[in-house]
């Protein structure tokens, strides 16, 4: 049906092509080039010059303007007021280590532990959400004296070392590294005769198996509770529950990576494992935290920091610093104060019904799946075979980039839109997106 992609390459402008775009974009393109090499990742057959963005619209260096689905960093809305005076408030104030004690690093701290289940209660605090999930690694690998991890198929967790090993999609045509094992993500659309949640956990059993027969032994298993890079796959709510279960017989730990459905994105809670009503081991937390301020945390049960403790002293110079401290509490504001969770529920509700009812016109769609306002839109070129489309996803993305819509694609072929706006994203921003893809469906069927 194809063949894996780097999350990198997916929707990624074709350096080879520069001289395809006008003159002054082109030459914006040379100079990013110049700088970064070929570690340039831009977005899009035609890049955007972005300016300036505010709420769920980005803005061009021309003024035009962008409703944005794709970025879920700004989690509350790009540019909110109440966060960017949380910053420069704190910044003309004091910004430093954790090394001092400071009330308003103290209070985050409280406050954010205060939204996880009483079993998690301790809490580190990093810059990125890479070094959240470097630390949780090495934190299960010291509690349980062992070294393997179970992931998805086409999981990314971030971009350390240690990291990219436990990434299958950032290595894309590399073999695992032997501490390592993929399982498939719990898909439905293909794998409709099997509950998902019974399949999910025997594999999960069988990787454990594998692994403890390899001598490496099972340290944990990590998953984004959204399954967001593998496709975007949340229901039915729950079915992580006989896996972790099992993770826990065969005296391993649950990772559950939040970056991504954290911050009451899925519409259900704060947390997208709340919605399979279990309690992680630990807790990596990264982008949404500050609103696009860096920032990223690691929240867990209390022995386990205490056993990692003893051997490791562990410190990050800027992970806890009281800007980001005062970004993250004004996040929390936003979050509580204007009911963003609730909006998550109701407008990802209205907007994945709006999606279902083109796919009742449109055959190209595969299926609609996600929760709140994290939604996979499935295209395919028969519904019937369901074989991926991902030449489509590509073209339709950059049709709506065109008409001033910004999405992205995601899962193992590309051919998953990812929807992800900002949480203020309302049901008039919903019918906008909903029109255009009426329009492109009907008048773009078959040139890709």
């Amino acid at each position: 049906m194809g063949s894996e992609k780097d999350i990198l390459a997916l929707n990624a402008f074709d350096r080879s092509s520069v001289s395809s775009v006008d003159a002054e974009l082109g030459e914006a393109v040379r100079r990013r080039l110049r700088s970064f090499g070929s570690a340039s990742v831009l977005f899009y057959r035609e890049p955007i010059r972005m300016e300036r963005a505010e709420g769920v619209y980005m803005f061009d260096v021309e003024g035009r303007r962008y409703l944005d689905l794709y970025n879920n960093v700004p989690s509350v809305g790009h540019s909110h007021p109440h966060v960017v005076e949380a910053i420069r408030r704190q910044a003309c104030a004091l910004n430093t280590h954790t090394r001092y004690l400071n009330d308003v690093v103290d209070s985050y701290a409280e406050r954010l532990l205060a939204t996880f289940p009483p079993e998690v209660e301790h809490l580190v605090l990093t810059c990125t959400g890479s070094e959240a999930n470097d630390l949780a690694l090495r934190i299960a690998k010291t509690a349980t004296g062992q070294s393997g991890f179970v992931v998805t198929e086409t999981a990314y967790h971030g971009n350390t070392a240690a990291v990219t090993d436990v990434s299958p999609s950032a290595r894309p045509g590399q073999p695992l590294p032997p501490h390592v094992r993929a399982v498939a993500a719990p898909d439905r659309l293909r794998s409709p005769d099997r509950d998902p949640g019974e399949r999910f956990a025997d594999d999960v059993a069988a990787a454990i198996a594998d692994l403890e027969q390899s001598g490496a032994g099972f340290a944990a298993l990590l998953v984004d509770t959204i399954f967001s890079s593998d496709g975007v796959y949340a229901d039915p709510a729950g079915f992580l529950g006989p896996t972790v279960k099992l993770v826990h017989e065969r005296h391993g730990l649950f990772i559950a990576d939040e970056v991504q459905p954290g911050f009451g994105r899925t519409g259900a809670a704060m947390w997208g494992f709340a919605r399979h009503g279990v309690v992680p081991d630990i807790v990596t937390m990264g982008k949404p935290m500050g609103n696009g301020f860096p920032m990223g945390g690691v929240a867990m049960r209390a022995p386990l920091l205490d056993m990692f403790t003893e051997d490791v002293k562990y410190f990050n110079t800027f992970g806890g610093n009281p800007v980001a401290a005062a970004a993250g509490h004004a996040v929390l504001d936003v979050i509580e104060d204007e009911g963003l969770i609730e909006n998550a529920r109701e407008v990802g509700r209205y907007l994945t019904d709006g999606l279902r009812e083109l796919g009742h016109r449109h055959m190209e769609i595969g299926e609609v799946r996600g929760a709140g306002l994290f939604i996979g839109l499935e295209l395919v070129h028969d519904r019937d075979g369901k074989e991926p489309a991902p030449k489509f996803a590509s073209y339709l993305i950059n049709r709506l980039r065109q008409r001033g819509f910004l999405i992205g694609a995601a899962g193992p072929f590309g051919s998953t839109l990812k929807i992800r706006p900002p949480l203020c994203f309302g049901k008039e921003h919903a019918n906008m997106f909903l029109a255009a893809c009426e329009e492109e469906l009907r008048d773009i069927l078959a040139p890709y």
